[in-house]
């Protein structure tokens, strides 16, 4: 009895130990994969990545470190009318991986990007009022081109648009519960430049332990820029096109970033 004994717990303890195993493999896997990860915890704008682009817009604090937690984040403003607040002609404050090896993607790559937002003092949509929209990330093409995709705030919804292929999709129907909170959001992509793309979308609202995917389009063409290019890289901030005071919309916008990271989904 004594030996059976013994027997069963080594193989209990083998089995604590082949989990543990299989758990750290896992881990490595998955910090293998991360191609990049922006976090801003030594508090610089360029979160230590010299290659990494801040904004382009003039303003002191068109983008700026901010408190998050015992953390930092990146806080974008725009303020329209503002020339201190506009870049390439347009109302918009933004970082980008347009110069970071790891954030640009080619055709063929299956990629993974995460990122935490907050809307800052979000004023919401009330009926009446400018139904612009605020694009808060983007999966950009290089040279001038539309982007692939993007997230904007819209109304009270966050919605993922494709806009050279007319798809469009709330992700969260209503942001309200959730202003002045993180939000997590996910975008799975497969880059082709023939329908056999993908975009899936996911989200974690605050309270939430894990992703929820909100909406999948298979076999589409991810990688379609108008004008000829070989890359297409990330720009996250807050860019407000076609808005202006005259229209109605609300003047001065403010967004939180952090937690963006890029991570390999090869063979996916």
């Amino acid at each position: 009895m004594r030996t059976v004994m013994r027997s069963s717990g080594a193989l209990a303890l083998a089995g604590i130990l082949a989990a543990a195993f299989l758990n750290s493999a896992e881990a490595v896997q998955e910090h293998d994969s991360a191609l990049l990860d922006i976090r801003y915890q030594d508090g610089s704008l360029n979160s230590g990545i010299p290659e990494l682009t801040t904004t382009h817009a003039t303003a002191p604090d068109a983008s700026s470190i901010v408190a998050s937690g015992a953390d930092h984040a990146v806080e974008h403003k725009v303020t329209l009318g503002d020339p201190g607040y506009e870049s390439d002609g347009a109302p918009r404050s933004e970082s980008a991986t347009n110069a970071v090896p790891q954030g640009i993607f080619h055709v063929g790559d299956a990629r993974r990007y995460e990122f935490d937002v907050l809307l800052k003092d979000w004023k919401t949509y009330e009926p009446g009022g400018s139904e612009s929209g605020d694009i808060i990330f983007q999966g950009k093409h290089a040279g001038g081109n539309f982007p692939s995709f993007y997230l904007m705030a819209k109304r009270n919804s966050v919605c993922f648009r494709s806009p050279t292929l007319g798809l469009q999709a709330d992700i969260v129907d209503d942001f309200r519960p959730h202003a002045g909170k993180w939000m997590t959001f996910r975008v799975d992509v497969r880059w082709a430049d023939d329908k056999t793309g993908y975009y899936r979308i996911s989200g974690k609202m605050p309270g939430e332990k894990d992703f929820t995917l909100k909406k999948t389009y298979e076999n589409v063409q991810t990688f379609h820029p108008e004008n000829p290019t070989e890359f297409g890289y990330l720009k996250w901030g807050l860019y407000r096109p076609g808005q202006s005071i005259g229209n109605g919309d609300v003047p001065t916008r403010v967004v939180y970033h952090d937690n963006i990271s890029i991570r390999d989904l090869a063979g996916a």
